[in-house]
């Protein structure tokens, strides 16, 4: 994951590269006096390591009294709830040491919200497809629940590019609840440097496939996760 300056996860127009025909809708414009959308998240370049920074959901409301004096019905001035704050889940499982680290694989995470990294091994389809170096990772929510990562890096963008290509199948499965398919641009100081798509894959799981520069990423989880995990990935 994941910037990767990538979003949480604001839905642009589909990358080229993606097979789906649907497309995440664009937020509607804040109205006069709303607080401004959220902005994309910017992850950074696959090689920097970065702390991923735990996401907040803000719930909040207002409570409006209705106070009648006298027969007459006069309307109390708005009173703010307080905000709560729920921070991301973080793993229970402690995250194994990772095997034999390179300069890319020590840039991935330990841990993706409550999911803690298990095991590593060599993606060797990925290899034959001429990725330089690919790796399968698996992280566990110490019970039933995983998340598994495909890696890899090309020697070109536009190699990284046209193999990303290859690994969404289908168009997904349309999940408005989730806010999937979701689609736009990776960027990284500002710069895009890839493209991304989420869907529903239809048997429970999402898959999150994007690119960031030389690098490709496949994520899949639950479809209840991905979003939230694609989000929380830092690469």
């Amino acid at each position: 994951m994941s910037e990767t300056d990538g979003p949480e996860s604001t839905s642009a127009d589909k990358p080229a590269w993606a097979t789906t025909g649907a497309t995440a809708a664009e937020p509607a414009p804040a109205a006069e006096g709303d607080a401004p959308a959220a902005e994309k998240k910017p992850r950074p370049a696959w090689l920097i390591p970065a702390a991923i920074v735990a996401g907040v959901v803000v719930v909040g409301g207002i409570v409006v009294a209705i106070v009648t004096s006298g027969g007459d019905d006069t309307a109390a001035a708005p009173v703010a709830t307080p905000t709560v704050v729920i921070p991301s889940p973080t793993p229970t499982a402690t995250p194994a040491e990772r095997p034999d680290p390179t300069a890319f694989t020590s840039a991935l995470p330990a841990s993706v919200l409550q999911y803690a990294f298990s095991e590593e091994k060599k993606a060797d389809g990925w290899i034959k497809a001429d990725a330089l170096e690919a790796v399968t990772d698996t992280y566990t929510d110490g019970g039933s629940g995983t998340l598994v990562v495909d890696a890899g890096q090309f020697a070109t963008a536009k190699e990284a590019t046209a193999f990303a290509k290859t690994l969404l199948k289908g168009d997904g499965t349309a999940n408005a609840a989730l806010g999937l398919p979701a689609a736009g641009e990776v960027t990284a100081g500002g710069e895009k440097v890839g493209t991304f798509v989420v869907h529903d894959a239809g048997d429970g799981t999402g898959v999150a496939v994007w690119t960031n520069g030389t690098s490709v990423f496949r994520l899949t989880t639950a479809v209840a996760d991905v979003l939230d995990a694609y989000n929380a990935f830092p690469l």
